[in-house]
């Protein structure tokens, strides 16, 4: 697949710009949620990868206010497993204690308006978003899951720990669903994304069970090209499909994707493999969103 449409795009996690400055005392407050041995830099979690393959630094996320001046070993330790997110020291209070659904918005304005940060889980129609959330929060109903696409069809809030929020956003690319529909989504979501001065990122889920989809990578671009902070989840990575008929195995998707839309962006966006089926990758989320939001609330 070649695009030709896409802008080069300076990409940015949050909608400020700061400079890395160093600090000795990186760790001095650990996350609630942590590892007991030390995450190798790779591809594809660990239990999938014999010979794991070493990220370059240009390839790594590095949230800002974080030193990466270390020697490759011990940045190695501080790489999310299943991503190429550098964790910082703003990666604390990662827990989920408690999950409430709020409210079903259709408008920006009707959203909460208590300024609590927010993360935006937006994808193609039935790519997992609920499935993803249910797995964030462990509960398994919080969020409704449907087999037909369509079935978020609102701006749905749920806050967390009373002090920030995952927010449930309509799929997009759903043909079957009525044009007037359509539309209307793909309007309040965006007005949404540009509008909502508490938003830290934007989730954008990914299916790697398949092969990179045109409208996945365009709404990529859109989100840069606004300036919208952004990281790719790429959702069903339990799925191994042989190499018949051309199919790929999830990470070969993964590391695709990341081909396709590596020249059009001049610094590499964030990303993470998950399955909502073995929770792979659910700490590492939990951990990434609190260093996001920890940054943001500081800033």
């Amino acid at each position: 697949m070649v695009l030709l449409h896409l802008p080069r795009l300076r990409f940015s996690i949050l909608t400020s710009s700061h400079s890395l400055s160093a600090h000795s005392n990186l760790f001095t407050t650990k996350s609630a949620l942590t590892t007991t041995e030390p995450i190798p830099i790779t591809h594809f979690p660990e239990t999938t990868v014999e010979n794991p393959v070493q990220l370059s630094l240009e390839k790594l996320f590095v949230p800002p206010d974080t030193d990466v001046s270390c020697d490759s070993a011990t940045l190695s330790t501080r790489v999310l497993k299943g991503s190429n997110i550098v964790l910082s020291k703003y990666a604390r209070d990662a827990q989920v204690v408690q999950a409430d659904f709020v409210k079903s918005s259709v408008r920006t304005e009707d959203c909460p308006s208590d300024g609590l940060p927010e993360f935006a889980l937006v994808g193609r129609s039935n790519v997992g978003k609920s499935s993803l959330l249910n797995s964030i929060v462990r509960r398994k109903k919080l969020a409704l899951t449907s087999k037909k696409p369509g079935k978020t069809q609102c701006i749905n809030h749920f806050r967390i720990n009373d002090s920030w929020y995952l927010v449930d956003l309509p799929g997009y690319g759903y043909a079957a669903a009525p044009q007037e529909l359509r539309t209307d989504w793909a309007k309040f979501t965006k007005d949404y994304f540009l509008n909502r001065s508490s938003l830290v990122s934007v989730f954008l889920l990914i299916d790697a069970s398949i092969p990179a989809k045109q409208i996945d990578l365009e709404y990529a671009s859109w989100l840069g090209q606004n300036q919208i902070p952004m990281t790719l989840v790429f959702t069903k990575c339990d799925k191994r499909k042989k190499k018949k008929n051309g199919g790929k195995r999830a990470e070969e998707n993964v590391e695709d994707f990341q081909e396709l839309i590596r020249g059009f962006f001049e610094t590499v966006p964030p990303w993470i493999m998950t399955s909502s089926v073995t929770n792979q990758g659910r700490d590492e989320i939990l951990l990434h969103m609190a260093q996001l939001r920890n940054y943001w609330l500081k800033h």
